[in-house]
C-alpha cells in the first residue's frame, strides 16, 4: 500500500506564486507545477482550504518541495456564481507523486457538486398553475426541494395531496416555512426540513415533484429523480428546465402581474428508468 500524504503547501500558493517561481527557505526535493482549470474567470479558488490569488480560467502554481518518489494528495475546491441566484461549488482530491506535473479539470461538471439557491418566492397565481399541471389527486405524495415558504407545499396538499415534504438550506425559511405550516393547521400533512435537496433519500416515496430552483440545480437533482422516483410520478418546474430531458407538457401564463411564465411537466417513465440504471 502506497503512503499518501497531505501536507501543508501554502508558503508557496498563499504568496500568489505561478509556475517557475522559486520560493526560499525550503528544504532540499523536488516541486510539481499544477495547472487548474476553473469554470468561470471569476471562479474562487481555494486549495487545501486556502484561498489563492491567482485569476482566469486557467491558473498556475507550483508546490514547496516535496519528497521525491512519494504520493501526495491535495484538495481543490471552486465556488462560483453563473447567475445572481445560484452559488456552486465543487471539490475535487487528487494525488500526484512528488515532482511530476499535474492538469486538475475543475471546469468538468461533476454530479457531486452542491449548489445554494437564492429564495426568490413564486407567485401565488403561478403557484396554482403549477398544482393544476401537477393534476394533483388525492394519495399524492408531494416534495419540494427548496421549499421557501412552502407555499407550493401547502397549496398542493389544499388541493387534495395526501402528505407533503418541503426541504430548504436556509434555518430562516424553514422556521417562516413551518409557521406557515401551522398557520393552515397541516402540521399532520406537512413535514418541513431542514437539508440539502440534493441529499434526499426518500424522494421515492413522492409521486409529484415541485421545483423553482434553476437550470444548473436541475441539472443536480435530475439523476436523483431519475433514479428515485417511481413511474408514473410527475415532475412540475417553474421557468427552468432539465437539459436533454425534454419536457412532455409546457404552459404558458399571463400572470396576474403582466408578466408570462412558462410552467414544465415531466412524467417518470420505463425508459428514464433505463437511462438511469444505465448511468449507474
Amino acid at each position: 500500500m502506497r503512503t499518501v500524504v497531505r501536507i501543508g503547501m501554502w508558503a508557496v500558493l498563499a504568496a500568489g506564486l505561478v509556475a517557475g517561481s522559486t520560493a526560499s527557505a525550503q528544504p532540499a526535493g523536488v516541486k510539481s507545477k499544477l495547472k487548474v482549470t476553473v469554470p468561470q474567470e471569476n471562479t474562487e479558488l481555494l486549495i487545501e482550504d486556502k484561498p489563492t490569488k491567482a485569476v482566469g480560467k486557467v491558473r498556475e502554481f507550483e508546490t514547496p518541495n516535496l519528497e521525491a518518489g512519494k504520493m501526495y494528495e491535495y484538495q481543490f475546491k471552486a465556488t462560483w456564481r453563473p447567475n445572481n441566484y445560484t452559488v456552486i461549488t465543487r471539490t475535487k482530491n487528487v494525488q500526484f507523486k512528488a515532482g511530476d506535473n499535474l492538469d486538475v479539470d475543475m471546469a468538468k461538471d461533476d454530479p457531486k457538486d452542491k449548489a445554494v439557491i437564492r429564495y426568490v418566492p413564486t407567485p401565488d397565481d403561478v403557484v396554482a398553475q403549477m398544482i393544476k399541471l401537477a393534476d394533483i389527486k388525492k394519495d399524492d405524495v408531494v416534495f419540494e426541494p427548496g421549499c421557501g415558504d412552502a407555499r407550493i407545499t401547502i397549496a398542493a396538499v389544499k388541493a387534495g395531496a395526501k402528505k407533503g415534504v418541503g426541504i430548504d438550506l436556509d434555518k430562516e425559511r424553514v422556521k417562516e416555512s413551518t409557521a406557515n405550516v401551522k398557520a393552515q393547521s397541516l402540521d399532520g400533512k406537512i413535514d418541513i426540513r431542514l437539508g440539502d435537496a440534493l441529499d434526499i433519500k426518500d424522494l421515492g416515496d413522492a409521486s409529484v415533484v415541485f421545483l423553482y430552483m434553476g437550470d444548473e440545480f436541475d441539472a443536480l437533482i435530475r439523476p436523483n429523480l431519475w433514479k428515485q422516483l417511481k413511474v408514473g410520478s410527475r415532475v412540475v418546474s417553474h421557468r427552468f428546465t432539465m437539459g436533454d430531458w425534454k419536457p412532455e407538457k409546457t404552459v404558458t401564463y399571463k400572470g396576474e402581474d403582466g408578466e408570462e411564465y412558462l410552467i414544465h411537466l415531466w412524467t417518470i417513465t420505463e425508459d428514464v428508468k433505463k437511462k438511469a440504471d444505465e448511468k449507474k
